[in-house]
Protein backbone atom coordinates (compact mmCIF):
# COMPACT_ATOMS: atom_id res chain seq x y z
CA UNK A 1 0.00 0.00 0.00
CA UNK A 2 2.86 2.36 0.84
CA UNK A 3 4.48 1.82 -2.57
CA UNK A 4 1.18 2.61 -4.31
CA UNK A 5 0.80 5.74 -2.18
CA UNK A 6 4.33 6.89 -3.01
CA UNK A 7 3.73 6.22 -6.69
CA UNK A 8 0.50 8.24 -6.56
CA UNK A 9 2.32 11.17 -4.95
CA UNK A 10 5.04 11.01 -7.58
CA UNK A 11 2.43 10.95 -10.36
CA UNK A 12 0.70 14.01 -8.86
CA UNK A 13 3.99 15.89 -8.57
CA UNK A 14 4.83 14.99 -12.18
CA UNK A 15 1.40 16.16 -13.35
CA UNK A 16 1.77 19.46 -11.47
CA UNK A 17 5.23 19.99 -13.00
CA UNK A 18 3.86 19.46 -16.50
CA UNK A 19 0.91 21.73 -15.79
CA UNK A 20 3.13 24.46 -14.36
CA UNK A 21 5.22 24.55 -17.54
CA UNK A 22 2.35 24.36 -20.00
CA UNK A 23 1.84 28.10 -20.49
CA UNK A 24 5.60 28.69 -20.65
CA UNK A 25 5.86 26.17 -23.49
CA UNK A 26 3.20 27.97 -25.48
CA UNK A 27 4.77 31.36 -24.74
CA UNK A 28 8.09 30.12 -26.09
CA UNK A 29 6.33 29.28 -29.37
CA UNK A 30 4.47 32.61 -29.43
CA UNK A 31 7.68 34.61 -28.93
CA UNK A 32 9.35 32.60 -31.70
CA UNK A 33 6.39 33.25 -34.01
CA UNK A 34 6.71 36.98 -33.29
CA UNK A 35 10.30 36.84 -34.55
CA UNK A 36 12.25 36.53 -31.30
CA UNK A 37 15.08 34.18 -30.42
CA UNK A 38 14.01 32.61 -27.11
CA UNK A 39 17.48 31.14 -26.60
CA UNK A 40 19.11 34.55 -26.18
CA UNK A 41 20.14 35.56 -22.67
CA UNK A 42 17.39 38.09 -22.01
CA UNK A 43 14.57 35.72 -22.96
CA UNK A 44 15.65 32.36 -21.54
CA UNK A 45 13.47 32.72 -18.43
CA UNK A 46 10.83 34.98 -19.98
CA UNK A 47 8.27 32.27 -20.88
CA UNK A 48 8.22 30.94 -17.30
CA UNK A 49 8.05 34.48 -15.88
CA UNK A 50 5.05 35.17 -18.10
CA UNK A 51 3.40 31.97 -16.88
CA UNK A 52 3.98 32.92 -13.25
CA UNK A 53 2.59 36.40 -13.88
CA UNK A 54 -0.52 35.08 -15.64
CA UNK A 55 -1.19 32.52 -12.92
CA UNK A 56 -1.04 35.32 -10.32
CA UNK A 57 -3.11 37.78 -12.35
CA UNK A 58 -5.75 35.08 -12.92
CA UNK A 59 -5.62 33.60 -9.41
CA UNK A 60 -9.14 34.88 -8.73
CA UNK A 61 -10.53 31.80 -10.46
CA UNK A 62 -9.34 29.79 -7.44
CA UNK A 63 -10.91 32.24 -4.96
CA UNK A 64 -14.24 31.88 -3.18
CA UNK A 65 -15.76 35.40 -3.09
CA UNK A 66 -18.75 34.34 -0.99
CA UNK A 67 -16.49 32.47 1.44
CA UNK A 68 -14.25 35.54 1.80
CA UNK A 69 -17.16 37.58 3.15
CA UNK A 70 -18.70 34.80 5.22
CA UNK A 71 -15.40 34.26 7.03
CA UNK A 72 -15.61 37.67 8.72
CA UNK A 73 -19.28 38.44 9.36
CA UNK A 74 -20.35 39.89 12.68
CA UNK A 75 -23.75 40.88 14.00
CA UNK A 76 -24.89 44.49 13.94
CA UNK A 77 -25.99 43.82 17.54
CA UNK A 78 -22.29 43.95 18.48
CA UNK A 79 -22.20 47.67 17.64
CA UNK A 80 -22.59 50.20 20.43
CA UNK A 81 -25.78 51.73 19.06
CA UNK A 82 -29.17 50.41 17.90
CA UNK A 83 -28.47 50.21 14.16
CA UNK A 84 -32.03 50.41 12.91
CA UNK A 85 -32.73 53.57 14.95
CA UNK A 86 -30.26 55.58 12.90
CA UNK A 87 -30.88 57.27 9.54
CA UNK A 88 -29.45 55.28 6.58
CA UNK A 89 -26.90 58.04 5.91
CA UNK A 90 -25.57 57.65 9.45
CA UNK A 91 -25.31 53.86 9.11
CA UNK A 92 -23.39 53.87 5.85
CA UNK A 93 -20.12 51.92 5.82
CA UNK A 94 -17.84 53.27 3.09
CA UNK A 95 -14.43 52.01 2.00
CA UNK A 96 -13.00 53.99 -0.88
CA UNK A 97 -9.86 54.24 -3.01
CA UNK A 98 -9.10 50.51 -3.01
CA UNK A 99 -6.57 49.99 -5.79
CA UNK A 100 -6.99 47.06 -8.17
CA UNK A 101 -5.41 45.58 -11.29
CA UNK A 102 -7.16 43.34 -13.79
CA UNK A 103 -6.83 42.00 -17.34
CA UNK A 104 -9.22 43.02 -20.09
CA UNK A 105 -10.79 39.86 -21.52
CA UNK A 106 -10.75 41.27 -25.06
CA UNK A 107 -7.00 41.89 -25.44
CA UNK A 108 -5.53 40.57 -22.16
CA UNK A 109 -4.07 44.02 -21.51
CA UNK A 110 -4.25 45.48 -18.01
CA UNK A 111 -6.85 47.88 -16.71
CA UNK A 112 -6.44 49.37 -13.27
CA UNK A 113 -7.83 51.98 -10.93
CA UNK A 114 -9.82 52.39 -7.74
CA UNK A 115 -12.89 50.74 -6.27
CA UNK A 116 -15.28 52.42 -3.83
CA UNK A 117 -17.78 50.33 -1.85
CA UNK A 118 -20.56 51.38 0.53
CA UNK A 119 -23.32 49.43 2.21
CA UNK A 120 -26.09 50.08 4.73
CA UNK A 121 -25.93 47.22 7.27
CA UNK A 122 -29.05 45.50 8.47
CA UNK A 123 -28.27 42.43 10.58
CA UNK A 124 -24.68 41.74 9.47
CA UNK A 125 -21.45 43.65 9.01
CA UNK A 126 -18.19 42.38 7.54
CA UNK A 127 -14.56 42.92 8.52
CA UNK A 128 -13.25 45.82 6.44
CA UNK A 129 -10.18 43.94 5.18
CA UNK A 130 -12.46 41.47 3.39
CA UNK A 131 -13.70 44.12 0.96
CA UNK A 132 -10.35 44.57 -0.86
CA UNK A 133 -9.96 40.78 -0.77
CA UNK A 134 -13.35 40.48 -2.46
CA UNK A 135 -12.28 43.02 -5.07
CA UNK A 136 -9.13 41.03 -5.85
CA UNK A 137 -11.07 37.76 -6.05
CA UNK A 138 -13.03 39.18 -8.98
CA UNK A 139 -10.35 41.49 -10.43
CA UNK A 140 -7.73 38.75 -10.80
CA UNK A 141 -9.53 37.18 -13.75
CA UNK A 142 -10.13 38.05 -17.37
CA UNK A 143 -12.68 40.81 -16.88
CA UNK A 144 -14.64 43.75 -18.19
CA UNK A 145 -15.15 46.69 -15.87
CA UNK A 146 -18.94 46.55 -16.02
CA UNK A 147 -19.08 42.91 -14.92
CA UNK A 148 -16.49 43.49 -12.18
CA UNK A 149 -18.63 46.29 -10.74
CA UNK A 150 -21.81 44.20 -10.82
CA UNK A 151 -20.17 41.08 -9.34
CA UNK A 152 -18.83 42.98 -6.33
CA UNK A 153 -22.20 44.61 -5.67
CA UNK A 154 -24.23 41.40 -6.10
CA UNK A 155 -21.95 39.34 -3.84
CA UNK A 156 -22.11 41.83 -0.97
CA UNK A 157 -25.88 42.01 -1.33
CA UNK A 158 -26.20 38.21 -1.35
CA UNK A 159 -24.01 37.53 1.68
CA UNK A 160 -24.69 40.50 3.98
CA UNK A 161 -28.31 41.10 2.96
CA UNK A 162 -27.92 44.80 3.79
CA UNK A 163 -30.44 47.54 3.09
CA UNK A 164 -28.37 48.63 0.14
CA UNK A 165 -25.00 48.38 -1.61
CA UNK A 166 -23.21 50.85 -3.87
CA UNK A 167 -20.06 50.16 -5.88
CA UNK A 168 -18.17 52.59 -8.11
CA UNK A 169 -15.06 51.87 -10.15
CA UNK A 170 -12.87 54.34 -12.02
CA UNK A 171 -10.22 52.78 -14.22
CA UNK A 172 -7.67 53.33 -16.97
CA UNK A 173 -7.57 50.75 -19.77
CA UNK A 174 -4.30 50.05 -21.56
CA UNK A 175 -6.26 48.60 -24.50
CA UNK A 176 -7.46 52.19 -25.09
CA UNK A 177 -4.13 53.82 -24.30
CA UNK A 178 -1.68 51.56 -26.16
CA UNK A 179 -3.70 50.48 -29.21
CA UNK A 180 -6.82 51.39 -31.16
CA UNK A 181 -7.89 54.94 -30.31
CA UNK A 182 -4.72 55.51 -28.21
CA UNK A 183 -6.53 57.81 -25.80
CA UNK A 184 -4.03 58.61 -23.05
CA UNK A 185 -6.16 60.56 -20.59
CA UNK A 186 -9.51 58.80 -20.69
CA UNK A 187 -10.92 57.02 -17.64
CA UNK A 188 -13.97 54.79 -17.40
CA UNK A 189 -16.43 55.15 -14.52
CA UNK A 190 -18.98 52.45 -13.70
CA UNK A 191 -21.48 52.04 -10.87
CA UNK A 192 -23.80 49.37 -9.50
CA UNK A 193 -26.30 49.69 -6.67
CA UNK A 194 -29.07 47.90 -4.82
CA UNK A 195 -31.71 48.69 -2.22
CA UNK A 196 -31.63 52.14 -0.64
CA UNK A 197 -28.76 53.28 -2.87
CA UNK A 198 -31.12 53.26 -5.83
CA UNK A 199 -32.84 56.25 -4.24
CA UNK A 200 -31.49 59.46 -5.70
CA UNK A 201 -30.57 61.25 -2.45
CA UNK A 202 -28.47 58.43 -0.96
CA UNK A 203 -26.87 57.71 -4.33
CA UNK A 204 -25.79 61.36 -4.61
CA UNK A 205 -24.41 61.25 -1.08
CA UNK A 206 -22.33 58.17 -1.93
CA UNK A 207 -20.95 59.78 -5.09
CA UNK A 208 -20.14 62.99 -3.20
CA UNK A 209 -18.28 61.09 -0.47
CA UNK A 210 -16.05 59.20 -2.89
CA UNK A 211 -15.10 62.45 -4.63
CA UNK A 212 -14.23 64.25 -1.38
Amino acid sequence: MQNKSNQSNQDNEHSETIQDGLIAGYMDKILTELGEDTSRQGLIKTPMRIEQSLRFLCSGYQSDPIGILKSALFSSDDLSYPVMDKHPSDRMVLVKDMEFYSLCEHHMLPFFGRVHIAYIPKESNVGLSKLPRLVNAFARRLQVQERLTNQICATIQEVLEPEGVAVAIEASHLCMMMRGVQSQGGKTFTTASSGLFQELQLRHEFLSLIKS
